[in-house]
C-alpha cells in the first residue's frame, strides 16, 4: 500500500512540480535567448569578443555569490517568498535587457549590460536555490528522478530559446524577444504565488564550511564546476564558429544547439530514475560521464592534432553525445552530496537542503562564469578547435579525480569492514535516501 501511495503524487507535490517546471523553463529560455544574436549585436556596439564572454560570464559570477548567501539564509527568508521574488526580479531584468539597444555605444552600453545581467542573476539565483530545496523537501525519496524529469523543461528552455530568439530577432528586431519573455515570466509570478505550497522549517546549526570541507563534497563540487564550464564555453564561441565554418544563416545556428539540449533533456529522466533506484550506480555515472564529456570536447573542433576536417554532421553528432554525457554526471550529483551530508551527521530538513542547493547552484554558476570567460579568451587567441580541446581538460580532471577517490574509498571501506561490522545507522540513511525500490 505504501508503494502505491508513493507512486501517486499528492496535490501539493503536483503543484510543486508545476511551479519548479515553470521556473526551469522560463529562466532557461531567458538565459539561452542571447546565444544566436547578442554576440554580433554587442560587437556592433563596440564590445570585443572577450567583453561579450564576460557579459555572459558576469551573470554566472553574481549567481555564484548570491546562491551561496541565499542558500545559507533560506530558512530565514522562507523558500516560497524567495522563489516568487526571484521570478519577479528575473522577469524585470529580462525586459530591461531588451531596452539596451537604445543606449549609446561604447562604455555606457557595456556597463549597463553588466548591470542588467547582474540584476537578472540575483533573481535567477533566488528562484533556483529555493526551487531545488522545495523539490527535495517534497520528494525526499526520489529527488534524482524528479530533478531528472524536470530537466526536460530546462532542456526545452535551452532548445526553444535560441531558435525562438533568432526568429523574433530577425522578424521584429532586438527588443521584442526580451520584452515577450520578460512579460511571460511576470505573468507566472501570481500563478506561482497561488499554487506553490508553503513549507515550514527550523534553521539548523550546520554551516556551509562544514559541508564544503568534506573531501567527497569538494570533489563533487569540482564535477559540477567542470560540467558547467564545458557547457558555458559553448555560449559565446559556438555560434561564431558555426557561422564562420559552415556558413549557416543565424536562424539555423539555434537548430545546431538543438542536438545538445534535446539529448540532455531526454536522457535526464532515465538517468535520474537509475540513480534513485540503483544508488551504487551513481559513482560510475559520475566517472564515465566526466571522461566521455572530455573525449567529446576533444572531438568537437576536432582538435588539430587529429588532422580531421570538421563536418557539420559530425559536429552535431558530438553535440548530441555531449548532452548525454553531461546528463550522466549532472543528475547524480545532487543526491550524492545529500547522501554524503547525511553520512557525516548533518540534520535532515529544509535547512540542509538550502545549503546543498545553494552549493550546487553556486558551483554551477562558477563554472558558467569560468567557461565563457576563459572560452572567449582561448577562442580569440587559439581558435575554437584548440579552445574546446583545452576546455575538455576540466571534465577529464574531474572524471579521473572522482574515479580515484571512489576506488580509494572502496578499498578503505573493505579493509575497515573486515575489521568491524558497519553501524546500522548508515543502512537507515541509505534507506531514506531512496535506495528502496
Amino acid at each position: 500500500a505504501l508503494g502505491e501511495e508513493s507512486r501517486r503524487l499528492t496535490r501539493e507535490q503536483l503543484f510543486t512540480v508545476a511551479a519548479t517546471a515553470s521556473i526551469n523553463f522560463s529562466s532557461m529560455i531567458c538565459y539561452s535567448i542571447l546565444g544566436p544574436f547578442f554576440p554580433s549585436e554587442a560587437e556592433k556596439k563596440g564590445a570585443s569578443n572577450t567583453v561579450v564572454g564576460l557579459i555572459f560570464g558576469c551573470f554566472a559570477l553574481v549567481n555564484f555569490l548570491v546562491a551561496l548567501i541565499l542558500g545559507n539564509y533560506l530558512t530565514h527568508i522562507g523558500a516560497k517568498f524567495m522563489f516568487v521574488a526571484g521570478m519577479f526580479v528575473s522577469g524585470c531584468g529580462t525586459i530591461l535587457f531588451g531596452m539596451l539597444d537604445k543606449v549609446p555605444s561604447g562604455p555606457t552600453f557595456i556597463g549597463l549590460c553588466f548591470l542588467v545581467r547582474a540584476v537578472d542573476a540575483v533573481g535567477f539565483a533566488a528562484a533556483m536555490t529555493a526551487s531545488f530545496s522545495i523539490l527535495a523537501k517534497a520528494f525526499p525519496n526520489n529527488i534524482a528522478t524528479v530533478l531528472g524529469s524536470l530537466e526536460i523543461f530546462t532542456g526545452l528552455g535551452l532548445v526553444l530559446g535560441p531558435p525562438l530568439g533568432g526568429f523574433l530577432y530577425q522578424s521584429f528586431g532586438y527588443e521584442v524577444p526580451f520584452i515577450t519573455l520578460g512579460c511571460i515570466v511576470l505573468v507566472l509570478v501570481p500563478v506561482n504565488m497561488c499554487i506553490l505550497p508553503k513549507y515550514d522549517s527550523i534553521p539548523s546549526k550546520d554551516s556551509f564550511w562544514k559541508l564544503i570541507l568534506l573531501p567527497k563534497v569538494l570533489l563533487l563540487c569540482l564535477t559540477i564546476f567542470s560540467l558547467s564550464a564545458c557547457l558555458g564555453f559553448l555560449d559565446p564561441t559556438m555560434s561564431l564558429f558555426i557561422l564562420k565554418k559552415f556558413k549557416l544563416p543565424a536562424g539555423y545556428v539555434g537548430l545546431v544547439f538543438l542536438g545538445l539540449a534535446l539529448s540532455y533533456s531526454l536522457s535526464s529522466p532515465l538517468l535520474g530514475l537509475l540513480s534513485d533506484k540503483l544508488p551504487y550506480l551513481r559513482k560510475w555515472l559520475l566517472v564515465s560521464g566526466g571522461l566521455m564529456t572530455a573525449l567529446c570536447f576533444f572531438m568537437l573542433g576536432p582538435a588539430p592534432v587529429l588532422h580531421i576536417e570538421s563536418q557539420l554532421w559530425m559536429f552535431v553528432l558530438v553535440l548530441v553525445l555531449v548532452g548525454f554525457s553531461l546528463g550522466m554526471s549532472a543528475i547524480p550529483v545532487f543526491p550524492e552530496i545529500l547522501h554524503c551530508a547525511y553520512e557525516n551527521g548533518f540534520e535532515e530538513g529544509l535547512s540542509l537542503l538550502g545549503l546543498v542547493s545553494g552549493l550546487f547552484n553556486a558551483m554551477w554558476s562558477l563554472g558558467a562564469f569560468a567557461g565563457p570567460a576563459l572560452g572567449g579568451f582561448l577562442n580569440e587567441k587559439l581558435g575554437f578547435e584548440w579552445a574546446s580541446a583545452i576546455q575538455g581538460g576540466w571534465a577529464l580532471l574531474s572524471g579521473l579525480a572522482t574515479g580515484i577517490f571512489y576506488i580509494t574509498e572502496a578499498t578503505r571501506r573493505s579493509s575497515s569492514s573486515s575489521l568491524q561490522n558497519p553501524p546500522g545507522n548508515n543502512e537507515e540513511r541509505s534507506h531514506l535516501m531512496g535506495s528502496e525500490t
